[in-house]
C-alpha cells in the first residue's frame, strides 16, 4: 500500500463521516474533497478538471429541465386523475396501479418531480380512502425509486455510471437495457407493497397532529394601538399580548415597515398596527388590552389587513424553491406569502420554536395558517406544495403537451437508436422547450438541481483519483483474494457480484446515491479485471443497487421528501425496506448473471 491509497482513503474516509454528520451539505463536502485531491498531489489540475468534460451531469442537468417541463404542461396530471378514480377500489388493486403508474412515469424523467406531483394526488387519494397518508407514501418514493431503474435516463444514478463507461471508452449501456431488470423488479416490488403493506406501513399522524383542539380554532385579526394609550412604550409581555393569554401576535406594522418582533424587546408606539392570530378568547382579552383596539370596530377609516378565521394548512418546500436555504425572516414570509408558519417538521421532529431563525431545507414540512384568499394564491406558487389537493397554475399550459412529449420521444428514440449521443439530444431538446416557450429560460435553468451537479463533478473526482493512485486495484486485489480462499471457483464470481451489490446498497442506505455509484464503478471493474470476466454484470449491479434504497429515509431523495409528510420515523422505512432490498437482491442476482453473462 503506497502513500498515495493512504491518503485517498484517509479523504474518502472523512468524505463519509462529513456525508452522514450531515453538517455541511454534500455537494460542499464533494467539492471540498475535489480541491483536497488536487492540494494533496493526488490527481493535477489538468487531470482533476478532465470531469467536467463527462457527459453525465450535462445529461443529468438536461433531464431536470425535460422532466419541468413535462410537469409544466400538466401530462403527469392527466395520469393522476385514473388514480384519484380508483378510490373506490380495494387496497391491494389501488396500490398495485399506483406503483406501476409512478413507475412508468418515472422510469423517462427525474423522480423527484414524479413525487412532487403526485404527492397532493396521493393525500386526496388516502383521504377518500379513509387512511392514514402514511399508508400510501412510502409506496409511492419507492415506485419512483424502481421506475428510474428501467431505463437509462430514469434516475441521474444511472447517467453517472454511464457516463464514466463512455469516459474510459468502455460499451454504454442502451436506453431500454435496464430494463431486463428494472420491469422484473418493479413488479416484484409492486406485488409486495400491495400485498403486505397495508399491514407493515403505520398509521402516522401528520403535522396538524401537534396542535389542541383549541389551537386550530385561532383568527387572524389586527389591531391599533392608540395615540393615548397606556401601552405606549411597552414591550408585548408587558401590554399582555401573549400566548398564555391565546393571542400570538404575528406582525408589527410601524409607518408601513414590518417589524421584527421580539416580545420582551420591542416596545410599542403611537399607531402601531398588529396583526394577530387569536384564539377565540385571545379576541375577547385583546379587547381588554386599554388603548388597544380592534380597527374592526373603529371608526377611524383604516383599511383593514386582515381579520378573517385563519384557515390551517400543510405544505411541502419544494426542491427548486428560492426559499431553500433562508429562514422564515430572510424570505419575508408573512408579507410573501401572507401566511403564517407555526410549526415546522424535519426528520421526524416538529419545531415550533424560533422558527424565524431556522433555514429552511427541501421537503420540510410547513404547517401554516392564512385566509382562504392567501391559501389559493399560495395554490400557484412553486416554493411550496400544499397537501389539500394538486397546485393550480394560473394559466393552462395542455397546449405546449405535444411539443413537450413530442422533444422528449425524440431524446429516447435517437438514443435508443444510437443516432445521437443522448447528453446531445437531451441538450438539443431542452433548446427546443426554451424556443417553443414550454418553459422560460430562467425556469430551466431554476428546474435544474445544482447541488447533484457539482456532488457528482467532486465524486467522479474521487473515482478517478481511486484509479489513478491504484486505490481501486488494491481493494479489488484484496476482494479477489479474499473470496478465492473461501468459496468455490465456479462460484466465485457470483460471490463477489453478491458481495458488490450489499456494500453498495448498505452505502446507498446511509449516503448520497450518485455518490456511491461514482465511487464504487471503479471498483468493480477492477474487480471485474482482477476476475477476468465481463464487467458488465459487475457494473449493472453497482448502477441498480446504488437506486434501490429502500431501508432509510436517507437513501434516497424521494424517501427524505415523504419522511416529513407522512409523519413517518425512522424504524418505518426498516420495516417495510428491508423486505424489498431482499427481494430486490435475490431478483438481481437470478437475473443480472442470465442477461449479462460472466
Amino acid at each position: 500500500m503506497t502513500s498515495e491509497i493512504i491518503i485517498i482513503f484517509i479523504l474518502l474516509a472523512l468524505t463519509l463521516v462529513s456525508f452522514v454528520r450531515e453538517k455541511i451539505p454534500p455537494d460542499l463536502t464533494a467539492l471540498a474533497l475535489f480541491v483536497a485531491i488536487i492540494a494533496t498531489g493526488l490527481l493535477s489540475s489538468e487531470k482533476a478538471l478532465s470531469v467536467f468534460s463527462n457527459p453525465a451531469p450535462i445529461t443529468v442537468g438536461a433531464m431536470f429541465i425535460l422532466s419541468a417541463a413535462l410537469v409544466r404542461c400538466g401530462a403527469i396530471e392527466l395520469l393522476s386523475g385514473f388514480i384519484e378514480r380508483s378510490a373506490g377500489w380495494s387496497y391491494p388493486v389501488v396500490m398495485f396501479l399506483l406503483v406501476m403508474m409512478v413507475a412508468g412515469v418515472s422510469a423517462f424523467i427525474n423522480n423527484t418531480p414524479v413525487v412532487v406531483v403526485f404527492l397532493p394526488v396521493v393525500l386526496g387519494l388516502a383521504r377518500k380512502m379513509s387512511l392514514a397518508p402514511s399508508k400510501l407514501l412510502i409506496p409511492l418514493s419507492y415506485a419512483a425509486v424502481l421506475g428510474g431503474a428501467c431505463t437509462l435516463i430514469g434516475t441521474s444514478t444511472n447517467l453517472v455510471v454511464n457516463g464514466i463507461l463512455i469516459s474510459k471508452k468502455l460499451p454504454s449501456f442502451g436506453m431500454f437495457e435496464l430494463a431486463w431488470l428494472g420491469v422484473p423488479t418493479t413488479i416484484i416490488g409492486a406485488v409486495y407493497l400491495a400485498l403486505c403493506g397495508k399491514r407493515l406501513l403505520p398509521v402516522r399522524e401528520m403535522l396538524t397532529s401537534i396542535l389542541t383542539e383549541d389551537e386550530r380554532r385561532e383568527y387572524i385579526t389586527e389591531a391599533f394601538v392608540q395615540p393615548d394609550s397606556p401601552a405606549i412604550n411597552k414591550t408585548l409581555v408587558e401590554a399582555g399580548l401573549t400566548r398564555a393569554r391565546g393571542i400570538r401576535v404575528i406582525e408589527i406594522v410601524r409607518n408601513g415597515v414590518a417589524l421584527y418582533i421580539e416580545p420582551e424587546k420591542i416596545r410599542l408606539n403611537a399607531g402601531d398596527r398588529i396583526i394577530l392570530a387569536c384564539r377565540p378568547q385571545g379576541i375577547a382579552a385583546t379587547r381588554g388590552v386599554a388603548g388597544i383596539d380592534l380597527i374592526s370596530e373603529l371608526k377611524l377609516g383604516l383599511e383593514q389587513i386582515a381579520a378573517h378565521e385563519g384557515s390551517l394548512v400543510e405544505a411541502v418546500v419544494n426542491p427548486h424553491s428560492g426559499i431553500v436555504g433562508h429562514t422564515v425572516r430572510e424570505v419575508n414570509f408573512r408579507q410573501r406569502f401572507r401566511m403564517i408558519v407555526l410549526a415546522v417538521h424535519r426528520k421526524g421532529k416538529n419545531v415550533r420554536e424560533r422558527l424565524e431563525t431556522l433555514p429552511l431545507e427541501a421537503g420540510d414540512i410547513v404547517l401554516m395558517m392564512g385566509t382562504d384568499e392567501a391559501i389559493d394564491a399560495l395554490r400557484q406558487s412553486d416554493d411550496l406544495v400544499l397537501f389539500d389537493r394538486a397546485r393550480v397554475p394560473a394559466t393552462s399550459q395542455h397546449k405546449n403537451m405535444p411539443v413537450v412529449l413530442g422533444v422528449i420521444a425524440a431524446v429516447i428514440t435517437t438514443a435508443t437508436f444510437g443516432w445521437v449521443p443522448i447528453e446531445v439530444g437531451a441538450l438539443a431538446g431542452c433548446v427546443v422547450v426554451c424556443l417553443t416557450g414550454c418553459l422560460k429560460t430562467n425556469e430551466a435553468y431554476a428546474s435544474i438541481e445544482w447541488n447533484i451537479l457539482f456532488l457528482i463533478y467532486g465524486m467522479l473526482a474521487a473515482g478517478l483519483a481511486l484509479e489513478q493512485t491504484g486505490a481501486a486495484l488494491w481493494l479489488a486485489d484484496l476482494v479477489v483474494n479474499g473470496v478465492q480462499a473461501v468459496v468455490p471457483a465456479e462460484h466465485k464470481a457470483l460471490f463477489v457480484l453478491g458481495a458488490i451489490y450489499l456494500v453498495t446498497t448498505i452505502l446507498t442506505e446511509i449516503l448520497s446515491n450518485n455518490a456511491v455509484a461514482a465511487l464504487m464503478v471503479p471498483i468493480a471493474i477492477g474487480i471485474a479485471t482482477q476476475l477476468g470476466v465481463n464487467m458488465q454484470p459487475f457494473v449493472i449491479v453497482v448502477m441498480f443497487s446504488a437506486s434501490a434504497a429502500f431501508a432509510t429515509p436517507i437513501g434516497y431523495q424521494t424517501n427524505t421528501y415523504v419522511y416529513g409528510v407522512g409523519g413517518y420515523r425512522f424504524t418505518d422505512f426498516l420495516k417495510i425496506g428491508i423486505p424489498l432490498n431482499i427481494l430486490c437482491f435475490t431478483a438481481a442476482m437470478i437475473i443480472v448473471p442470465r442477461v449479462w453473462p460472466f
